[in-house]
């Protein structure tokens, strides 16, 4: 029974959950007071969730290299976008 709750897939979505709860204190003024910064670490750590949900359960970590690359440009030039929208106020 251990063995099938202590999975690569559990692990991840714990850390989704946490990463969730976490975004969310900050959301809330409890860990960063700075509106700016807390938004700009809730737009990063929604990219890290985007990213684990792309590799871990659409399963682009075993796919060839190629969806591998194009999957992490995305996620770099749409994280870059937005964080630099958000800073500039645009």
């Amino acid at each position: 029974m251990a063995s099938i709750l202590i999975t690569r897939t559990t692990l991840v979505w714990l850390l989704l959950v946490g990463a969730t709860i976490f975004s969310w204190e900050i959301g809330h003024g409890v860990a960063i007071h700075h509106l700016r910064f807390a938004s700009i670490t809730i737009i990063v750590i929604a990219l890290i969730k985007v990213r684990c949900v792309i590799f871990e359960f659409m399963e682009i970590r075993s796919a060839p290299l190629f969806m591998r690359i194009v999957a992490q440009a995305w996620l770099l030039v749409i994280g870059t976008v937005l964080v630099t929208l958000y800073w500039k106020g645009v």
